[in-house]
């Protein structure tokens, strides 16, 4: 099987000429890594707990705002633009950060980076509810987003390098449910309490929520066995940045991950909106229930490594990508039930394509894994600041349609970049093959 999505079988030989200490280990001993964690063998429950809880954290916090924008907008006067900044803020924040925290990561450890991280998100999202202004709520979200930039990256590096490469995309996969269970849980709480007691009250429980899983992390989480501590040398890091942007399967990866999280951050920062007004006219609290849906994503990230294993990793994104496509058609009719079966399989599509990308990147890059994944999340976070900006723009200029439209281009987008892989890996096998001829 292909390590990657986009014609990875041929490009990861070019791009990575150094064994992966998972190879070096493999090679030394005759199997992958005895030591690394694997379902069944102790603490790899531990792991998947502190990470699950770590993801629900994660996206519970970066899209508290997210659910609560019609209420946002009718409290602070802004328009649905103005107030998609509290979302697009954190995650631009993010994007931004990510790649000079994944640098720390190398130097002071995965779980030390983390455990920081969280900590300082928790921390600024007990404030951001008494926000006296639109203006104060947007920078303190900008500040929770840069703060949350240590987690993502780091916890990729921190699975790659401590679980066996077979039982990796489950791992990573079980980290992203944590995410869609965060963004779920975070989106229902806020609804319903909100309703009741407004968003503030609806900010201030989903800080209350991070803190509870922040505790779980630090006690649950095992120390790391396979970090090796770098230096934060500039133009190492430089040189490790050109070399993966450098790397045509890398660069596709990323550029998958960036369009599906368009489809996504559109989509779910404009529906609040849909809904609340004609024909469906729904309360605050239904409008927070529909993210019920997350419970799909679950689903279909952790199971992204069975889709691998029986369609094969193009296999798997074309799915996602067709599940999301059909998605946005269905999501276009006015019938609550088209709208709620349509916000099913873009869910799906996007948390299982998510799932498939983020593993293939952690498995591709064998030399600065931390700097492999944050570049992947900046551009997944900078394809949500740029979705929900541009979905908002996309709704006032055309209504549901227009947001629909430009996440079927962003689809689009990933059926190239996709199809473009899979001709350069199949021309890079006939430039091989003539040369194998040779050789023998």
């Amino acid at each position: 099987m292909p390590p990657a999505s986009t014609g990875a079988s041929t490009l990861t030989v070019v791009a990575s000429p150094q064994p992966s200490p998972v190879a070096a280990a493999a090679t030394t001993t005759g199997t992958a890594a005895p030591d690394r964690l694997e379902p069944g063998r102790p603490g790899y429950r531990r792991m998947s707990f502190a990470l699950f809880a770590a993801g629900v954290a994660t996206f519970a916090l970066l899209y508290s705002t997210q659910a609560l924008l019609p209420a946002v907008s009718a409290s602070l006067g802004a328009t649905a633009g103005q107030a998609s900044w509290t979302v697009s803020a954190a995650t631009g924040a993010l994007a931004l950060c990510v790649l000079p925290m994944s640098a720390l990561s190398e130097r002071f450890g995965r779980r030390q980076m983390m455990t920081a991280s969280l900590t300082v998100a928790v921390l600024v999202g007990l404030l951001v509810p008494f926000a006296p202004s639109l203006g104060w709520l947007i920078a303190l979200r900008a500040v929770q987003g840069a703060a949350l930039a240590g987690l993502p990256a780091s916890a990729m590096a921190y699975l790659a390098e401590e679980v066996r490469p077979k039982a990796l995309v489950a791992a990573i996969g079980l980290f992203v449910a944590g995410n869609s269970i965060g963004g779920m849980s975070g989106r229902i709480l806020t609804g319903w309490i909100a309703q009741l007691w407004g968003w503030r009250a609806a900010l201030g429980a989903v800080g209350l929520l991070a803190v509870a899983c922040a505790v779980v992390f630090h006690f649950m989480i095992p120390r790391a066995r396979h970090f090796t501590p770098g230096s934060l040398n500039p133009k190492a890091l430089a040189k490790t940045v050109g070399g993966h942007l450098a790397d045509p399967l890398l660069r596709r990866l990323y550029a998958i991950g960036a369009l599906f999280m368009t489809v996504f951050g559109a989509v779910y920062t404009v529906i609040g909106y849909r809904l609340v007004e004609a024909p469906f006219n729904l309360p605050q609290g239904v409008v927070g229930s529909i993210f019920l849906v997350y419970l799909v994503g679950t689903v279909s990230s952790a199971a992204a490594g069975k889709l691998v294993a029986r369609l094969g990793r193009r296999g798997a994104l074309y799915l996602a990508v067709s599940t999301t496509a059909a998605g946005l058609l269905l999501s276009l009719a006015d019938q609550l039930a088209a709208v709620l079966l349509g916000l099913v399989l873009i869910t799906a599509g996007f948390f299982a394509g998510h799932a498939v990308a983020s593993s293939s990147v952690s498995r591709t890059a064998t030399k600065g894994r931390a700097q492999a994944s944050a570049l992947y999340q900046s551009a997944y976070y900078l394809g949500s600041s740029a979705g929900g900006t541009l979905g908002a723009v996309a709704f006032h200029a055309g209504g549901w349609a227009g947001t629909v439209s430009l996440g079927l281009f962003a689809v689009l987008g990933v059926v190239s970049v996709t199809l473009y892989g899979s001709r350069a890996a199949r021309a890079e096998r006939r430039r091989l093959v003539p040369v194998a001829s040779v050789q023998s």
